[in-house]
């Protein structure tokens, strides 16, 4: 008898799919930072969004589907826009103003939160095994934070707004329309990207001219957004989720080498020990719901 591997090739495809996602993702912060180094933050968004925009709107019409989805503007949408405003502006401003190590650490317990998010909102069952797990997660992050000791840096906090943000995000997402499509997603998401800029932009002031060596950094920050978007998408419609999702961890690795290479960071061992925290209370979860 020969053995099914149909679902081994498609957690394998999703798997690189999402390996390939945090890549991208993580290039992308590392653009928007070098970016932000010479123009206003604000600016940087706004272009970023309207970027992607641009491009997911082209997308759509492409493949023949309206812009403005009759369900665009319900209540989950709604929550859905404020998180990812909330979300992109908190979160940009600490990969432009904090370490890029400890951003990214520290937004790796976005799927934590999502997963005690989701019992409050979707009544879903957890166990004290997956409490104890979650707890440890924001154990990690205060190792990394140090509140109250002499490395505590304020503007690190940012990067808990900004995870609790995409979190929040994550939850509405689930809750959103099932009939709308990845690209009217993105659409919608970059909108709010674009209006994220523009709160940031008119607090900062300031503006650079279109030509600048700034300027230049987005084209790339934008083309490495939208394909982590699509990689993302097509990594969580493929395989197995449960399989999938501890995939998500290798942005962190990707984040600590780009942080060293390119801005000299040294993450101290502190930043390390938190996010080794971090990284295995997620794999931990994933493999107790897998179990479930």
């Amino acid at each position: 008898m020969i053995p099914d591997t149909s679902h081994h090739a498609a957690n394998l495809r999703g798997s690189l799919f999402m390996v390939l996602a945090m890549l991208a993702f993580t290039l992308e912060d590392v653009f928007i930072k070098a970016a932000a180094a010479h123009i206003p933050l604000g600016q940087v968004m706004v272009t970023f969004g309207l970027g992607g925009l641009l491009v997911f709107v082209a997308m759509a019409r492409l493949r023949g589907e309206v812009i403005l989805h009759p369900q665009a503007f319900g209540r989950a949408m709604a929550w859905r826009a404020l998180f990812e405003i909330t979300g992109r502006v908190c979160y940009t401003v600490a990969i432009a103003l904090t370490p890029l190590s400890s951003a990214s650490a520290i937004l790796q317990a976005t799927p934590l939160v999502v997963a005690a998010g989701a019992v409050m909102v979707f009544r879903e069952t957890v166990g004290w095994r997956q409490w104890a797990a979650i707890g440890a997660g924001f154990v990690g992050v205060l190792l990394i934070l140090r509140p109250g000791l002499d490395a505590f840096e304020p503007l690190s906090l940012f990067a808990v707004l900004g995870m609790i943000g995409f979190a929040g995000r994550d939850l509405a997402t689930r809750a959103a329309p099932k009939s709308m499509t990845t690209a009217q997603l993105g659409v919608y998401g970059f909108i709010m990207l674009s209006i994220a800029g523009g709160i940031v932009w008119g607090y900062q002031g300031g503006v650079a001219p279109l030509g600048g060596g700034g300027m230049v950094l987005t084209g790339p920050a934008i083309l490495f957004g939208v394909a982590a978007y699509m990689c993302l998408t097509m990594a969580m419609r493929t395989g197995q989720i449960a399989v999938i999702a501890p995939f998500r961890y290798t942005r962190l690795v990707f984040a600590m080498i780009l942080a060293v290479a390119v801005f000299g960071e040294r993450p101290d061992a502190m930043t390390l020990i938190g996010s080794l925290i971090i990284v295995a209370s997620g794999l931990y979860t994933v493999w107790q719901s897998r179990r479930a």
